[in-house]
């Protein structure tokens, strides 16, 4: 595992991981932030209700906000007896105002929460629609990990700052104007004066942050290694037990540990001076308020209840600093994910246009003089010449790495050829729509997929409307029956974790009975049986040998004694064919069949 990914994932298992140690890490930032910012207005603007109506309820809190301690100013003064009215409508009024206050501050949350879920659920419904509609190169060239990122942490980041950070920037900015203007107009002088703690404010949050940012980036970082190491070790202790590596492993992991638990406490020093330091400076600004404040009241520059405002006002205003420079690093973070989700976004949809396979009762599959690479100037597929006659079984045997499975990733339309051509009943399949196709060919992977759902609807993936008796057909077929039935609850045992819950032969042989369900008129079997032992291996290819009956079958195997009763066994190097023929001739030949089998059967050195 990777740092970055060790960290993610320290962090999504570690509860309350972004406290108040976190607000000050380094955020990422966007290449491009305006036209993120942009496009993301594109779906707010979808919400103009409740837009509008969260802007509203914001400006009238922070209306509420700032009149309220004019109102507790007048009832100071009314009280000392330097301004005339009623004082318990005065006070019905403020508490009138405060209910308000809080009222906005509850409406506000749930405005942003359900803006901030909308906003978001119609990000991850497109993100999610988008990766479905990708070609296959694209996944199999991006990290699983970074994709599913997107999908969650980027996403998640988005939401907390519409739900939280949004709200609260407007709040601060209009809470700064209205206070800084309503403190000049009762009195410039002892206004000026406070903006000595704003300053400090600033000056102590700059400082603070910048070493809490790098510590905090140190611990993380860490924190992402010692999570690697836990993993590797859970997840190779047998390998890390047989070799007798227990002592480096614990020392290792104890030297990480204790870098971890010395930055840490230079983080958790420095983010506790913070708060101490803002009360401090917050003191400081009471006492000048306090004392010049006094000063000015007995000049009769300002009365009592001004002074007990402006201690009130002073609060106000240097709150909303603090929160903005925070927020500022989250916006930061958010704009980034989101320039992330719309990169996926903008990606190419695999080709869906074309014609319809016209497939009635059989179909042959050429391959006329076929060449691509996954990376140019790298051929993997060089001059690729097969004819598969229909019904017949072609199988394709060879080293790792000479062309195989890319032989098969072409034929279903997960990468489009560079040169050459490949027909089925003759039908060039560059024209044929990549739906068409996949439903007229079934394939079985050397890596069982299975999903998290129940036997039946694993086994009806490729054929919704099979019935019950073709699933007990293709299940007697790949020899499953028996252990189906054995299963709890049969047919509806739920597979859990795609399929953890069962052993991985058995997922072999569901994933082929899968097959078997689709009823294809081409059936691909990739390494079909590389999992099961030798005993259900022969029943498999016994049940292959009815199923493949009228079908045209290409089969990928390593181990040659699943091959062959092939029609035509096809010998591949380096991406070409070098040998094609069957078993006995090949055999008969000496090249380098030959050696693939004496190297399996006769003791050679692999």
């Amino acid at each position: 595992m990777s740092t970055n990914q060790g960290q993610k994932a320290a962090e999504r298992n570690i509860p309350g991981m972004m406290n108040r140690h976190e607000r000050f890490a380094e955020a990422e930032h966007a290449e491009d932030p305006g036209a993120t910012a942009r496009r993301i207005v594109t779906y707010f603007m979808r919400e103009k209700t409740l837009v509008t109506g969260m802007l509203t309820i914001v400006i009238f809190g922070t209306v509420c906000g700032i009149y309220a301690p004019s109102l507790q100013s007048r009832a100071v003064d009314m009280i000392a007896g330097e301004s005339p009215g009623v004082l318990s409508r005065t006070l019905l009024l403020m508490l009138m105002v405060y209910l308000l206050y809080s009222a906005c501050g509850l409406l506000q949350g749930i405005c942003s929460a359900r803006l901030s879920q909308n906003v978001v659920k119609r990000m991850r419904e497109e993100l999610f629609g988008k990766i479905m509609e990708l070609p296959v190169r694209y996944l199999d060239t991006h990290s699983h990990g970074d994709v599913m990122s997107r999908m969650t942490n980027d996403i998640e980041n988005i939401s907390t700052t519409v739900s939280q950070s949004l709200p609260s920037l407007f709040s601060g900015v209009l809470t700064i104007i209205g206070t800084a203007a309503i403190m000049l107009w009762y009195c410039w002088q002892l206004a000026l004066l406070s903006l000595v703690t704003v300053l400090l404010t600033v000056l102590a949050t700059k400082l603070l942050s910048g070493r809490v940012r790098r510590f905090s980036r140190r611990r993380q970082t860490l924190l992402g290694q010692l999570n690697g190491i836990v993993e590797e070790m859970v997840s190779g202790y047998r390998t890390v037990v047989a070799y007798n590596h227990q002592g480096i492993t614990a020392e290792n992991f104890c030297r990480t540990a204790d870098s971890l638990t010395n930055a840490g406490i230079k983080t958790d020093i420095f983010s506790g001076v913070m708060g101490p330091v803002m009360n401090c400076i917050g003191n400081i600004g009471f006492v000048i308020i306090a004392a010049f404040g006094g000063y000015f009241s007995v000049n009769g520059l300002i009365s009592v209840g001004v002074i007990s405002a402006f201690i009130v006002y002073a609060k106000q205003f240097s709150r909303p600093i603090n929160e903005i420079a925070q927020i500022y690093g989250q916006l930061q973070t958010a704009v980034a994910g989101a320039e992330r989700v719309f990169a996926v976004l903008d990606e190419e949809e695999e080709d869906k246009s074309g014609t319809a396979l016209a497939i009635e009762d059989g179909a042959s599959v050429t391959f006329e003089n076929v060449c691509f690479s996954y990376e140019a100037d790298t051929p993997v597929i060089r001059n690729f010449t097969l004819s598969v006659p229909t019904g017949r079984k072609v199988a394709l045997v060879g080293a790792t790495g000479s062309g195989k499975t890319t032989v098969a990733n072409l034929l279903m339309r997960f990468y489009d050829i560079e040169s050459g051509e490949i027909r089925i009943n003759g039908q060039n399949i560059r024209d044929v729509a990549r739906g068409s196709l996949r439903q007229s060919v079934a394939i079985v992977l050397q890596d069982t997929v299975l999903f998290s759902d129940t036997v039946r609807s694993n086994l009806k993936y490729g054929n919704d409307g099979a019935t019950e008796q073709q699933l007990a057909a293709a299940a007697e077929m790949s020899r499953c029956r028996e252990m189906i039935e054995l299963l709890p609850r049969g047919y509806d045992t739920a597979l859990t974790g795609s399929g953890a819950n069962i052993s991985q032969g058995q997922r072999q042989l569901l994933a082929i009975a899968r097959a078997f369900v689709a009823d294809p008129k081409i059936l691909i079997l990739d390494e079909a049986t590389s999992n099961v032992d030798t005993r259900t291996e022969k029943a498999i290819q016994d049940a292959m040998q009815r199923i493949m009956q009228g079908r045209t079958s290409i089969v990928i195997a390593h181990r040659l004694s699943t091959i062959r009763d092939s029609d035509i066994i096809v010998v591949m190097d380096r991406g070409g064919i070098v040998e094609s023929g069957g078993h006995e001739e090949l055999l008969a030949k000496k090249g380098k069949y030959y050696e693939l089998y004496m190297t399996q059967y006769a003791g050679f050195a692999t």
